[in-house]
C-alpha cells in the first residue's frame, strides 16, 4: 500500500460513538480541462451538462481515482469490465450506498487496512464522508482542515505533521458508479442559470407595520423586505477580521460539533463537499455580546409573544455562517413559528412551498415528527427542481442579498443555499396573528417529539398559555372569537354554484 495510510498507527484520543452517518462525497475529479460534466438521468432540468467550479480539481490530496458515471461503461473499450465488480469480491452485490454504510462502521485503522485489498476497495475506502465522520467523532471541532477529510485525519494521527501526508494518491481507471460520481458532481458543479433565474417573490420597501400585518402576515405569504437593515452596525462592521477579534477563544455550534471561528473559516476556505458544515449558533449573543449589539429586530417583527417566557423560551435566534454550497434542505420552522432571515454578507437562493404543498423528494411522516429528505441540496436541484415547472402551485423563489430580509410565514417549506460565503441572522417569533396556531401545535399529543429548542417540551404549552394570560389578559379569548367570526364569514361566502343559481326561481343567473 502506498504511504497514504501509513501514519494511522495510533488511535486518536477522543472516543468515537459506535454509529456514524455518512453522506456521499468526493470521487476524484474528471479531466480538469473539460468545462462540463455529464450524468445520465440528470435531465430533470433538460440539458444534463453542468459547469464545474474552477476549484473542482484544486485539491492535490483528493482520492486521485477516476470515478465515472455507470453509463460511460457502455462507451468504454471493455463495456463489461467495471473495476468495481472485479475488486469488491463478496461485497460486490451490495449497492454503493449500503456498502458505504457497512464501511462506516469501521475504525480508521480497519478502513485503511481494507483499502489495500484491491483497487476497488481503495476507491471506496477513500470516500471522504467516511473520514469526515471519523474526524468529527474523534476530534469534535478541534481539527485543522487539510483540504479533504481523509488528509485531515491523517494529519491529526501524525501529530499535525503535514509532511506525512502523501502529495497524491493512486491513479485508478475503470471504476464506474453513479452513486459516487453524482456525489462528486454535486460537490463540484456550479448552480445552473435556470435554477437561479426565477424570482417571483413580492418585494416591498417602506411598508408600514400596519400594512405588513394586514397584507403580508394575515395572508401568510412570503415577502422580501428591502431597506430595513440600514441602521444595523453589522452591515459595515462584520468583516472576518472583526468577528475573529471579538470572538477570540469562543466556540460556535457547527453541525454536530463546536468550533472556534478561526478554525471554521480555515475549513470554509478549503472545503469542497456536497454538504458543507454550517455554522448555526443559537447562543451567539450570549457568547459574544458585541454581536448582539450590532443588530436590532426589524420593526415588523418586534411583537414576539414567546418573550413572555423569559429564559424558558425555546431557542429563537441564530447567527448563520457558511461557504458557497452550504445551506438548509427543506424544512418547516420549529414550533409553528414564523421567521425572518436577514443577510449581512453574501447571497442566498430561497425556494419555498406553501404548507399544503410538500416539496418533491421530501417525505414527512403522518404525524409531522420526522421529515425524510434523502438528497442533498444540489441533488434536489438536479433531480427535482425541473419537475416543479409543471405544478399548478409553483414555489416562491428569490435570491436574497446583503441588506435584505426574507419573511418566512409559519408552516412554509423552505430550502436555502448560499451562493457565496454568507453571514446572516435569523429569528423565529410569535405574533398575535400566529398565536393560536402555536398554542395548537404545542398541545398536540406528540408534542414531546414535535416541540424543539427547549428542555421542557411536554409542559411548554401550559407555561406559554399561562404567561400570555398573565401578561395580556383576554388576548387569547379575543383571538379565538375573531377566528370564529372569520371562519363563519368564509362559510357564508357563496360558492360558485350558489352564485350561479337563483334560489327563488330555480333558474340560472349570471353576474360577472
Amino acid at each position: 500500500m502506498p504511504g497514504a495510510f501509513h501514519s494511522l498507527l495510533l488511535p486518536l484520543q477522543r472516543k468515537r460513538k459506535p454509529k456514524r452517518r455518512h453522506t456521499r462525497h468526493h470521487p476524484d475529479e474528471r479531466n480538469p480541462n473539460k468545462p462540463k460534466s455529464h450524468l445520465a438521468g440528470a435531465g430533470a432540468a433538460g440539458d444534463p451538462s453542468f459547469n464545474l467550479k474552477a476549484s473542482a480539481s484544486a485539491f492535490p490530496r483528493d482520492i486521485g481515482c477516476l470515478v465515472q458515471p455507470l453509463g460511460n461503461l457502455l462507451l468504454s473499450a471493455s463495456p463489461g469490465a467495471n473495476l468495481r465488480d472485479a475488486g469488491l469480491g463478496a461485497l460486490r452485490p451490495l449497492p454503493d450506498d449500503l456498502l458505504l454504510d457497512v464501511l462506516g462502521l469501521l475504525q480508521a485503522r480497519a478502513l485503511a487496512a481494507l483499502s489495500v485489498a484491491s483497487k476497488a476497495l481503495y476507491v471506496v475506502a477513500a470516500h471522504d464522508p467516511l473520514w469526515r465522520a471519523l474526524v468529527l467523532d474523534e476530534l469534535g471541532g478541534a481539527f485543522d482542515f487539510a483540504g479533504s477529510w481523509r488528509a485531515t485525519y491523517i494529519a491529526a494521527a501524525s501529530g499535525g505533521r503535514p509532511h506525512h501526508i502523501p502529495t497524491r494518491a493512486l491513479r485508478i481507471r475503470g471504476f464506474y458508479s453513479d452513486y459516487l460520481f453524482q456525489s462528486w458532481l454535486c460537490a463540484n458543479m456550479e448552480m445552473r442559470h435556470e435554477w437561479l433565474a426565477r424570482d417571483n417573490i413580492e418585494r416591498r420597501r417602506g411598508v408600514s407595520v400596519e400594512q405588513f400585518i394586514a397584507e403580508v402576515e394575515e395572508s401568510n405569504r412570503p415577502v422580501l423586505l428591502e431597506g430595513c437593515l440600514e441602521s444595523w452596525p453589522a452591515l459595515q462592521k462584520w468583516s472576518r477580521e472583526y468577528l475573529l477579534e471579538i470572538s477570540a477563544g469562543k466556540e460556535f455550534a457547527v453541525g454536530p460539533v463546536s468550533m472556534t471561528l478561526d478554525r471554521y473559516f480555515r475549513y470554509a476556505d478549503n472545503v469542497q463537499e456536497e454538504r458543507p458544515l454550517y455554522l448555526f449558533d443559537a447562543k451567539f449573543a450570549e457568547k459574544v455580546p458585541e454581536m448582539g449589539r450590532d443588530y436590532e429586530v426589524p420593526v415588523y417583527f418586534r411583537e414576539d409573544l414567546f418573550s413572555v417566557l423569559g429564559e424558558e423560551r425555546p431557542d429563537y435566534r441564530w447567527v448563520i455562517i457558511g461557504p458557497a454550497g452550504s445551506g438548509s434542505s427543506f424544512h418547516v420552522d420549529p414550533n409553528s413559528t414564523s421567521a425572518w432571515n436577514a443577510i449581512i454578507k453574501g447571497a442566498k437562493k430561497w425556494v419555498m412551498f406553501p404548507p399544503e404543498v410538500v416539496p418533491p423528494g421530501v417525505h414527512p411522516s403522518a404525524d409531522g415528527a420526522e421529515v425524510t429528505s434523502p438528497v442533498s441540496i444540489m441533488e434536489w436541484f438536479m433531480n427535482f427542481y425541473g419537475a416543479c415547472k409543471t405544478w399548478e402551485k409553483r414555489p416562491i423563489e428569490c435570491i436574497c442579498r446583503a441588506g435584505e430580509v426574507v419573511f418566512v410565514p409559519n408552516g412554509w417549506w423552505h430550502l436555502v443555499i448560499n451562493l457565496e460565503e454568507s453571514i446572516a441572522i435569523t429569528q423565529n417569533y410569535v405574533s398575535r396573528r400566529n398565536l393560536l396556531n402555536v398554542l395548537d401545535f404545542l398541545k398536540r399529543p406528540n408534542a414531546s417529539e414535535l416541540v424543539s429548542g427547549t428542555k421542557d417540551r411536554v409542559n411548554l404549552h401550559d407555561k406559554f398559555r399561562g404567561a400570555i394570560e398573565a401578561a395580556y389578559p383576554g388576548m387569547i379569548n379575543q383571538l379565538q372569537l375573531e377566528a370564529q367570526q372569520k371562519a363563519a364569514a368564509r362559510k357564508k361566502k357563496a360558492s360558485f354554484w350558489d352564485s350561479a343559481v337563483d334560489a327563488k326561481s330555480g333558474g340560472f343567473k349570471f353576474s360577472f
